[in-house]
């Protein structure tokens, strides 16, 4: 890249797509296009209006360094500090998980099922091990007269997710929490919704994880213990204790635990199963499951 007379940015793109191309990139034009909007301070539409732009030489060495990290395996979002998700931006660092699509499906649920919960007051919803804020931010902005607690056990990720909330307006209406799980509820305190993306990761799993999530995301927020449930059943446990009569627990689950996670909430009388919810892939992605 360095040896070229003239770089006009869609040169550049055209090099550096074909270069992530080559590194095993599965969106590699994408890719190109968002560190190079990067680089220059613009928007990706913006980039299609300069394609016989010269490049300074300033933001040459901008994008280089940001193609070197991510062809290195840093990922595009921590890179760029910003994910998408349910059509908001959010603010991400390595501190939290990347948002997926996948969890999107959490907010569906919610939206969904809170048509028909009968509350006497403001729905109260609380989004355990909330990371970046996402899911405690989409049910303030969605359900407006809703009550929202965000917890997490990461001092740093509530930093995070408090600088998404301010972004967002929501911040007089989510209530951060530093805790692990519910252990910081009092007894008397009830939900109409937890929401979870919790850990669900087993160890041996985790070994076998891209190094782009294994060398970059959090430990923590992704491996619960030897089975991957383990998060999962003291949750389980706890908001059987913290939610309303026919309030919900929604959580995200790999489908590679879905039988044993199904199992847990079988096992105890205080919970009623609803089929759980399959991602894009028609995978089994969200369990829901009503205390009675």
């Amino acid at each position: 890249m360095a040896n070229a007379e003239v770089w006009t940015v869609g040169r550049l793109l055209q090099w550096t797509t074909e270069y992530f191309r080559q590194h095993g990139s599965s969106s590699p034009r994408l890719e190109a296009e968002l560190l190079l909007a990067e680089a220059i301070g613009c928007t990706r539409i913006e980039l299609y209006t300069s394609f016989d732009q010269v490049a300074s030489e300033q933001v040459r060495a901008r994008f280089r360094e940001l193609v070197r990290r991510r062809a290195a395996g840093e990922p595009v979002a921590y890179l760029l500090g910003r994910k998408e998700f349910y059509s908001l931006r959010f603010h991400v660092t390595p501190d939290v998980l990347i948002p997926r699509p996948e969890t999107e499906l959490l907010v569906v649920a919610l939206l969904d099922l809170a048509k028909s919960v009968a509350a006497a007051g403001p729905l109260s919803i609380c989004d355990v091990g909330t990371g970046s804020g996402v899911l405690a931010i989409c049910a303030a902005k969605f359900l407006p007269t809703a009550r929202i607690w965000a917890v997490d056990q990461s001092p740093k990720a509530l930093d995070v997710a408090r600088l998404n909330c301010q972004e967002h307006g929501v911040a007089d209406r989510v209530q951060l929490v530093k805790g692990d799980l519910l252990d910081w509820a009092p007894p008397e305190l009830r939900f109409h919704f937890i929401l979870s993306n919790p850990p669900y990761v087993s160890e041996a799993e985790w070994e076998q994880l891209a190094p782009e999530i294994r060398d970059y995301e959090p430990r923590d927020a992704l491996v619960a213990g030897p089975t991957g449930t383990e998060v999962i059943a003291r949750l389980a446990t706890q908001a059987a204790k913290h939610l309303h009569p026919g309030g919900w627990l929604l959580v995200e689950i790999s489908p590679m635990i879905h039988e044993q996670v199904q199992k847990i909430f079988q096992q105890d009388s205080r919970w009623l199963l609803s089929p759980t919810l399959l991602d894009q892939a028609r995978l089994p992605r969200v369990i829901q499951a009503q205390r009675r």
